[in-house]
């Protein structure tokens, strides 16, 4: 963690999908490295909140041990990430929200203060060349009726919303392995961290 004061913030991690690379299997409980993958994630942002909120459409009792408040989405059919990020949102006790995805354990320190060092009234995202991130994100309590708005407009995708809002962007190299998604099957036994 960084040693400049970091404003106080909730944490979402998004693990409400529905699994499909991964044959419909919940992916934030499958095994990478000997842990579940929820479990990696867990353990680099639990130091920097008292509210950790999980969104989860299943599994929520073992999800539970893993979070502070757990969310899930308003509609039955895995509407998608934005719905997360919607519910999480709405729950949150900060008024700044960190976001990030289940299937990403390389995440560190430095990413994670990179985004909330940026925290203000607006978006923060990662960008990766010209390629924005939209969940690893930071995202003001206060954007929630825009997104909600969107929502009702019809929008599902993150990134597109998310981009309308002038976000602020937090630049990463192309290619820079802390934001890997272990989100196949192949992935999930094949891939090794580099030290």
């Amino acid at each position: 963690m960084s040693d400049t004061p970091l404003p106080p913030c909730s944490i979402l991690l998004l693990s409400g999908g529905r699994g499909q690379r991964m044959g419909g299997r919940d992916k934030g409980l499958l095994e990478w490295q000997g842990r579940p993958l929820i479990a990696w994630l867990h353990e680099r942002v639990r130091p920097y909140t008292d509210d950790l909120i999980i969104s989860c459409n299943r599994n929520a009792e073992r999800y539970a041990a893993w979070a502070d408040q757990l969310v899930q989405d308003d509609s039955p059919d895995y509407p998608g990430p934005l719905a997360g990020i919607r519910a999480g949102l709405a729950v949150a006790r900060h008024e700044q929200v960190l976001v990030l995805p289940c299937d990403a354990p390389l995440v560190d320190d430095a990413l994670i203060d990179s985004l909330l060092q940026a925290a203000c009234g607006r978006p923060v995202m990662l960008r990766q060349g010209k390629f924005w991130e939209p969940l690893f994100c930071v995202l003001p309590r206060a954007l929630l009726p825009a997104l909600d708005a969107g929502w009702r407009a019809g929008e599902r995708s993150p990134q597109r919303i998310l981009r309308q809002l002038d976000p602020v962007a937090v630049d990463c190299p192309e290619g820079d392995p802390r934001l890997a998604n272990i989100n196949t099957p192949q992935l999930l036994g094949d891939y090794q961290p580099k030290n």
